[in-house]
């Protein structure tokens, strides 16, 4: 076959002149008219004040909150109070923010969720003490409950997974939630060192408050030798998919499990960093090797469009311990994965209808 001289007179004719914003086919054109100006300029992906995901920021006062017309806000937790292993992810919120040019398309799902939903980042948690957790759980709780009060739904970015047991307790207040957990560990284990609150009990926690309906849990990637502090994931009737079990029985099937488990209730999304293997970031606190990979991960959460999703989180980013940046931007990838499944949820679109 020959060079095609009047084919390529035609893309001359068609590109040859305007910006890169000038694009034709309808399904792209919706997301370059938001994001190019009439000259051809978009903004910058390493200028401007960083927020998550290069959202709009919109300041929400503590005691006295008006959080507009949003649908989803993005805030971020920054507190590692309850680790069992290394410190760190208190950083976490601030790594997100600085990881540049996520989004705006999501080429999957066919979506630009910063540009489709009434999304903003309203800044961090204000926690009274860095120092007492049970004091920041309080804290946690009651920012969030004001997130849930106003109709708008919360997308946190931690900060240890400890944060989702008062996230849950706002969150499922009114009802008890199904969850779809996306972790190395169930993080359903019991008090030591005395407390109960620190980042490997969270979901015991919940469910045992009321919040969290644990025959609506589906915990997926979990692996590792802490299995033995797990018997109440199984006690209680949650679902376990093991890293080791995805391979055989394909992603398709792990999706299939987790929609039939979680079912049209509502439904949270937590999303733990140490899901994915340490190849692919090992910038966390408990680090197991034996993952997932970020492209399965990937290929699981956008599975999940249509679930009606009430609440999300991204937790447990370490940033000290990478210094390629690959798990925060692993972390911010997610985040915008959960965000955009929240332009599909029954409960989001309904709230904005």
């Amino acid at each position: 076959m020959g060079f095609d001289v009047k084919k390529l007179d035609e893309l001359r004719k068609k590109y040859g002149e305007g910006h890169g914003g000038d694009l034709f086919d309808p399904k792209f054109r919706r997301v370059a008219d938001k994001i190019f100006n009439k000259a051809g300029t978009r903004l910058a992906p390493y200028s401007g004040i960083p927020t998550f995901l290069t959202a709009p920021y919109l300041q929400v006062d503590n005691d006295n909150p008006d959080f507009g017309d949003l649908q989803v806000a993005m805030i971020g937790v920054p507190m590692d109070l309850g680790v069992t292993n290394r410190p760190g992810s208190r950083f976490g919120p601030r790594a997100l923010r600085t990881i540049e040019r996520i989004g705006p398309y999501n080429h999957v799902l066919d979506c630009a969720p910063v540009q489709e939903l009434r999304v903003a980042d309203i800044g961090d948690v204000a926690f009274r003490s860095r120092y007492r957790l049970e004091l920041s759980h309080e804290d946690i709780e009651r920012r969030i409950g004001q997130i849930v009060d106003a109709g708008v739904v919360p997308l946190s970015v931690g900060g240890d997974h400890s944060i989702t047991h008062p996230i849950l307790r706002a969150v499922g207040k009114n009802r008890p939630v199904g969850m779809i957990h996306i972790d190395a560990h169930c993080d359903t284990g019991g008090a030591y060192d005395l407390t109960k609150f620190h980042h490997g009990g969270p979901f015991r926690n919940a469910v045992l408050d009321g919040v969290l309906d644990p025959s609506r849990v589906i915990q997926i990637g979990i692996r590792g030798s802490a299995e033995y502090l797990w018997e109440f994931s199984y006690e209680s009737g949650m679902t376990i998919i093991h890293a080791e079990e995805v391979s055989g029985m394909g992603i398709q099937a792990v999706i299939d499990k987790a929609k039939k488990i979680v079912g049209d209730g509502p439904t949270y999304l937590s999303f733990d960093i140490d899901s994915l293997d340490p190849a692919f970031a090992p910038g966390t606190g408990t680090p197991e090797v034996g993952g997932l990979t970020t492209r399965e991960v990937l290929e699981i959460v956008r599975g999940l469009k249509g679930l009606n999703l009430v609440g999300g989180d991204v937790v447990e980013v370490a940033p000290q311990y990478d210094s390629t940046t690959n798990t925060a931007h692993a972390g911010a990838q997610m985040l915008f994965e959960i965000l955009s499944l929240m332009l599909f949820s029954p409960f989001v679109t309904n709230k904005g209808a």
